[in-house]
């Protein structure tokens, strides 16, 4: 008898894509691992507890590597190159630490009245309108400009690359898909080696020639490594600044507590990683030998999906999980992933959605929705979670 998939069972009356958490709730109560159908056919176990998903991500017998999938057939696996999500140590270490150097806390927070700039210039442009989508005017194109110039990418070609990537994350069909993934990976290889030939003061262009004891990353390394950092770099703060937005304007008391005390705003940006985990589910794991997780013993050679999300609202962990409060301490969750594999831009991400949040709070005194919440409508993916769309509506004010 197969796994059931998500769809049959999610309780009656609720939305997956709208609202996950009434089913993850309900797989909690009867068990931290459960046996499904994913929606792309694939048999996996579901980790939905916080402290199994903590144990399962620090897990040395969780493999990375996708050549332990019981899916892969033996292609070479590595479609968007050699890359720090699809790897296992040592390959894994050597390429963290290749790239670590480039994203020290030094040099992030250097990135801070670069990042201001591009938050008011964005601003300058959507505040006289008085109402506008903010995904498609702040909260999308502020991590995209940000990512892009961190890497190098000409302004011209950030219009075709934010379409790659929609594509590939919500996909119209599996050749339009395909079709995404081939001219992103042949536009990054021209690219890396554009930067090689003739290199800028860009994080790519110190990637090419980035070495530690004459260790250098390999063509296929840096296009694997430019991948994952162009587009974990921008899809995950698009939902995080996004979804910080719809949570205050749904919870009006917070809101108010924020504009009046700015130094709650990291225990907010903490909290909405919480409550609205922009990364709904981990990468993939493939157990490498049999693994008791929560008390099931998962066979060698299966794959192991950990939910972020429903971790984040283990009520054994969280009292409370459904109330958003950001005066909660919500350190200990797992947006960012945890152990070996945790994500290198977590300090970035943060910095980029204080700055966004702080920044339009400010400029923006009446923020409010332009439509009923409750007719948005969320990407239906089990990777992301975030709207597609959030109509607003204010009134400009300055600097």
């Amino acid at each position: 008898m197969s796994a059931p998939t998500l769809e049959e069972l999610t309780p009656p009356g609720t939305d997956f894509d709208t609202d996950p958490h009434p089913l993850y709730d309900r797989l909690r109560e009867q068990g931290p691992v459960h046996r499904i159908l994913t929606p792309d056919a694939r048999e996996a176990w579901l980790v939905v507890g916080h402290e199994e998903a903590r144990a399962v991500l620090a897990d040395p017998r969780m493999s990375h590597d996708i050549r332990n999938s019981p899916c892969w057939d033996g292609d070479g696996g590595y479609s968007i190159g050699v890359n720090m999500l699809q790897t296992d140590p040592p390959d894994h270490t050597r390429l963290r630490r290749l790239v670590a150097k480039e994203f020290t806390a030094q040099r992030i927070e250097a990135l801070r009245p670069r990042i201001q700039h591009i938050a008011d210039r964005l601003l300058d442009d959507m505040l006289p309108l008085g109402r506008a989508d903010l995904v498609e005017a702040f909260a999308l194109p502020l991590p995209l400009t940000v990512i892009c110039e961190l890497l190098g990418v000409p302004d011209a070609d950030r219009a075709a690359f934010r379409a790659w990537s929609n594509e590939m994350i919500l996909p119209t069909t599996p050749e339009t898909a395909m079709g995404a993934l081939q001219a992103m990976t042949g536009y990054l290889a021209d690219l890396i080696e554009t930067k090689r030939r003739h290199p800028r003061e860009d994080l790519l262009s110190a990637l090419t020639r980035t070495a530690d004891n004459g260790d250098r990353l390999s063509p296929a390394e840096l296009s694997g490594m430019a991948f994952v950092l162009l587009v974990a770099g921008h899809e995950t703060t698009v939902n995080l600044i996004s979804s910080g937005v719809h949570s205050l304007l749904r919870h009006p008391g917070q809101l108010a507590a924020l504009r009046a005390d700015g130094s709650l705003m990291a225990g907010a940006v903490e909290e909405i990683l919480r409550h609205d985990c922009p990364v709904e589910r981990a990468a993939y794991r493939y157990t490498t030998e049999p693994v008791e997780i929560g008390g099931t013993t998962v066979p060698a050679g299966e794959a192991v999906i950990v939910v972020l999300a429903a971790a984040a609202h283990d009520p054994r962990r969280f009292a409370e999980p459904g109330r958003f409060d950001i005066h909660r301490e919500a350190r200990g969750h797992l947006a960012f992933g945890h152990g070996i594999h945790h994500c290198l831009g977590a300090s970035l991400a943060r910095m980029e959605a204080s700055i966004a949040l702080e920044t339009l709070l400010r400029r923006c005194p009446d923020l409010a929705f332009d439509c009923d919440p409750d007719d948005l409508t969320w990407r239906p993916s089990l990777m992301l979670r975030g709207v597609h769309a959030l109509p607003v509506r204010y009134t400009a004010t300055g600097r």
